[in-house]
């Protein structure tokens, strides 16, 4: 699918429906990204990328947003070594001095660091030599557990691009994706329903989708508005545990 594709969502809320649309963006040369306010200015980090006006930068969001997906891009296009802050070690410093090695990404700085002092080298390593890294967080900078005076101080001048929990046409996209990867074509109106009553996170989303596919497994019946009623009833979600209507 082309970066002109486009993926319609409908709410229906009642004669007029709302279409929402969202570009599609190639992800992984395979994949597609949805793309919206939520996430536009860490898109736009990746897509500005080597125009970086400083070489480190830091990529956050909430659990499921796709910093992970969109930071894959990135490591993509600039050919970036890829490693997770819980392995970092003195032969990370050593791999990014490499004349080959321009580029480096570092996932999840706020699951636990094996090691600040190398984080510390790095971030000064990229501003010394210009070569770019990009650290991905599901937390802002100053709300990391850091002991290193000097790596916080670091971290917390960095460029941060924020993943915000998603908007009704973000989250609609997300929904959509994620019945689709569990092979469920799903009425728009039922993703409606969903998008004005679920809770607003990626996270919530996930476990919608999985509760629905468990309920219209078990009674073996289609994705409809009651099933999606009774799913968000069980979360808690759901005004009353009640549909709007009897249909889909």
């Amino acid at each position: 699918m082309t970066n002109a594709a486009r993926t319609k969502v409908a709410r229906g809320e009642g004669p007029e429906q709302l279409i929402l649309e969202l570009p599609l963006r190639a992800a992984h040369g395979a994949d597609d990204f949805l793309v919206s306010g939520a996430n536009a200015a860490a898109v736009e980090l990746v897509d500005t990328w080597p125009d970086w006006p400083e070489p480190c930068a830091l990529l956050a969001g909430p659990p499921g947003s796709g910093k992970s997906h969109l930071g894959r891009v990135w490591q993509n296009r600039s050919q970036a070594q890829l490693v997770t802050a819980s392995q970092l070690s003195d032969a990370t410093v050593a791999l990014f001095q490499h004349a080959g090695a321009n580029a480096l990404m570092i996932e999840d700085i706020d699951r636990g660091l094996s090691e600040e002092r190398v984080l510390f080298h790095l971030l000064n390593q990229a501003r010394e030599s210009g070569r770019h890294l990009l650290l991905t967080s599901r937390t802002a900078p100053g709300d990391l557990d850091i002991a290193l005076p000097d790596l916080r101080s670091r971290l917390r001048a960095l460029a941060v691009m924020t993943i915000a929990e998603p908007d009704d046409a973000l989250l609609g996209g997300v929904l959509v994706k994620l019945f689709a990867d569990r092979q469920l074509g799903v009425d728009p109106a039922v993703i409606g329903y969903l998008v004005r009553h679920m809770d607003r996170s990626f996270d919530a989303a996930r476990t919608v989708v999985a509760t629905i596919d468990a309920i219209s497994l078990a009674k073996r019946r289609k994705v409809t508005r009651p099933v999606a009623a009774e799913a968000l009833a069980m979360l808690g979600g759901a005004p009353g545990g009640q549909a709007e209507d009897g249909g889909t």
